[in-house]
């Protein structure tokens, strides 16, 4: 199909043809993205040298965390050097390449959620086989199941991508690249390949969402035989499940859940799922946790007297 393509570079139009305001979101995303990066990346850091932070739940979150700077790496590093160097164009290669890592790295945060979903589900609802059911090869499993169905699904979308024909319109109107935009580009008919990409992203979305639905109605029915202090806990760390699944799998559903076309929507909604839901995970999951900010405080202090040597 390479040699049927007369499109060798794609243009993505961004935010705003004004270079100025394009400038200015960019400086906005160059904070988010740092921000992204330290947070996530102390996250990180804090679960991996503490000797307290041992739990499955700290396990999961590590891998959310490092997932998430992957995640928001692949589209807003891009945006920011293109809007100072005023460079608006991408090659086909480099589009099918972003789309593969988006989906890749975008898949494996829905299957760690419902496999953090499940953690909370055995915490709560099994306390007492707990560390029996999750012991380290299971969560290593779990993990792993994560990554590689991340990456079959990021196969299936690219691969419909790569197949087809571009050879009309090279023009996007978005700031990274994505399947529903490039169907746009196609010069073929793509009627059976985007139901074959919603059925692709549809699937994994409503199957995993049912999944954490099922898992939190089940804890929620659970916790009426808990005790107060045991109900605040186990509702806190919920509710902070629940809002990150919330920022992740509604923007998401709106966008991939539904026939291929383009919406101007699109991209700020798109901002919610790359950019603001990585943003806010550390607020959500960690910096509210005692423990982990305990962990925190240790290892910089390890940190600086290690400096001082």
């Amino acid at each position: 199909m390479a040699a049927k393509n007369n499109v060798t570079e794609i243009i993505l139009l961004g935010f705003s043809p004004n270079q100025d305001v394009q400038k200015t979101i960019s400086v906005v995303f160059l904070l988010m993205y740092m921000a992204v990066v330290l947070g996530n990346g102390l996250i990180v850091a804090t679960i991996m040298a503490s000797k307290v932070l041992t739990s499955p739940m700290y396990f999961f979150l590590s891998y959310l965390s490092f997932v998430e700077i992957c995640y928001c790496s692949v589209t807003a590093p891009k945006l920011i050097i293109d809007s100072f160097i005023e460079r608006e164009s991408i090659s086909l290669k480099g589009c099918i390449t972003q789309i593969f890592f988006l989906h890749f790295f975008g898949g494996t945060e829905i299957f760690l959620l419902t496999v953090m979903a499940y953690d909370r589900y055995v915490a709560i609802c099994k306390p007492l086989h707990y560390t029996v059911i999750m012991n380290r090869r299971v969560c290593g499993l779990l993990v792993g199941a994560a990554w590689g169905g991340g990456l079959l699904h990021s196969v299936g979308q690219t691969s419909l991508i790569f197949q087809l024909p571009f050879c009309g319109l090279k023009v996007l109107d978005h700031y990274f690249c994505d399947v529903h935009p490039m169907l746009k580009l196609a010069c073929s008919d793509t009627f059976l390949i985007g139901v074959l990409i919603i059925l692709n992203g549809g699937s994994i979305s409503v199957i995993s969402f049912m999944v954490l639905l099922a898992s939190y109605v089940v804890i929620l029915c659970s916790l009426r035989t808990q005790t107060s202090e045991g109900r605040r806990k186990a509702l806190s760390t919920c509710a902070s499940h629940i809002v990150v699944v919330g920022l992740f799998f509604i923007p998401c559903s709106f966008v991939y859940m539904r026939p291929c076309v383009t919406l101007s929507a699109d991209k700020i909604v798109a901002v919610f799922y790359t950019v603001l839901t990585p943003l806010l995970n550390p607020f959500i999951y960690s910096f509210r946790n005692a423990e982990v900010k305990n962990a925190m405080r240790s290892l910089m202090m390890r940190t600086v007297i290690w400096g001082e040597k």
